[in-house]
This record gives structure tokens, sequence and C-alpha cells, in this order.
């Protein structure tokens, strides 16, 4: 079991067109790289590393920034930036 706080739910969330003016809300690329890297232990090391070297080859160094402040907020910060660190040496 696993407890988060309702502030986070919104953390991210982007509005995807799913259907010719039909949108659903979906976290974005950032924050769902954040939460496979969280969640490393439960979805695999290698999933959540492989999400994380597809989204910094796509973003680049720009999309480095949007990862960090995620992070931050998630409290997983510890995580991410290690792992940046060893993807972008």
């Amino acid at each position: 079991m696993a407890q988060y706080a309702p502030t986070t739910f919104t953390l991210g969330v982007e509005r995807f067109e799913a259907a010719s003016g039909e949108t659903i809300p979906m976290y974005n690329a950032a924050r769902s790289v954040v939460d496979a890297m969280r969640h490393r232990s439960r979805i695999g090391e290698t999933l959540a590393l492989s999400a994380l070297g597809r989204y910094l080859r796509r973003s680049g160094r720009d999309g480095v920034s949007q990862l960090q402040y995620v992070a931050c907020e998630l409290g997983a910060l510890s995580v991410i930036r290690p792992a940046v660190e060893a993807v972008l040496a």
C-alpha cells in the first residue's frame, strides 16, 4: 500500500485530445519518468532507466530542468539526480 498527498495528483497533468473535441487528463513525460524511477522496484529498474534514457534523448538537456522540478515536488530528487548524471555522462 502507498499513500500520496492529494496535491501531487495534479502535478504534471496535461490534457490529451483522445477524439475530436474530447480530452482526457494524462501525466506528461517528465512526470511519467519520475514515477517510473520512483517505482523502479515494482516495474523493474531496466524499464525505468530505459524510460529515463528515452526521455533525455528526446528532450535533451532542456528536459532535465522539468524532470528535476517534478522530482523535487515528489520528493524523488535523490533518485533522479544520480540517474540523470549517469545517463548524461
